[in-house]
């Protein structure tokens, strides 16, 4: 579902381990801190959350200069590789983007969101059977603390692929760690409607709404949903929502038509 695919990826913030991890003033039975950091590493920090902010607002160009910065100070910066990486996926520079992610996973080859970044990447550019070993390395990472998007990305791939099987397999993964989150219910309710099973994808596409994500093709597959259980009055209370919020979408159009089977 197009509509709720967006920051699939995850951007990298252990910053704290990567920068201290080869200082020698950790001790051998310390856990570093942020004491043990040099004071070029700790510039190297500030560069790099300064340049997840500017990304955040869509100011690549200056989250770019930033992330460069933070290599200036810390070449080894292996979270400012990957931050790079996501930057340059979104400015479409593929060839820049990859050397990134490869790099972060040089320095770093066992780190979950490094793999969850590039294994994305992969699956978004038309490499998805290969994307899958990334994302597994990351969520069966016992320390990852997000199992569940890469999991949901796994899904996502496979639905590239159409492996339904495998990608139910890994939704239903994912709903196991985060329950609420909206692009897993919807995938879910995606899959069970293509297996007939209407009462599950009710389910699931109810989640979705409860969440409030109203984008045109959750409320399209939610009608349909409706539709097939004979439920006339929820579907035309949906499609009347379909029609409010998204007048001039291919949704409502084929709602229009009738085409509850396309």
């Amino acid at each position: 579902m197009p509509g709720l695919r967006r920051c699939a990826a995850v951007i990298a913030l252990t910053v704290l381990m990567a920068a201290c991890g080869t200082n020698p003033a950790v001790g051998k039975g310390d856990l570093p801190t942020i004491s043990d950091q040099t004071d070029n590493q700790k510039r190297a920090n500030i560069r790099l959350q300064l340049a997840i902010g500017y990304y955040e607002q869509r100011q690549l160009p200056v989250a770019l200069d930033e992330i460069k910065q933070a290599l200036q100070a810390n070449p080894d910066f292996a979270d400012a590789y990957s931050m790079r990486g996501l930057i340059y996926m979104d400015m479409g520079e593929n060839r820049l983007a990859e050397e990134n992610f490869l790099q972060a996973l040089r320095l770093a080859p066992n780190n979950p969101d490094f793999n969850n970044n590039y294994g994305w990447f992969l699956c978004q550019s038309g490499h998805e059977r290969q994307s899958i070993a990334y994302f597994e390395t990351a969520f069966k990472n016992r320390g990852y603390q997000s199992p569940a998007k890469a999991l949901n990305n796994a899904g996502v791939c496979s639905m590239k692929i159409a492996d339904r099987t495998a990608a139910e397999k890994y939704f239903s993964q994912a709903f196991q760690h985060d329950p609420s989150n909206p692009s897993t219910n919807a995938n879910l309710a995606k899959i069970y409607f293509e297996q007939r099973d209407f009462e599950r994808a009710r389910f699931y596409i109810q989640r979705v709404m409860k969440a409030d994500v109203m984008t045109a093709d959750v409320l399209w597959l939610a009608i349909r949903i409706e539709h097939r259980l004979g439920d006339r009055a929820a579907e035309s209370s949906l499609a009347n929502q379909l029609r409010r919020r998204h007048p001039d979408s291919s949704e409502f159009a084929a709602y229009q038509r009738g085409a509850f089977d396309e």
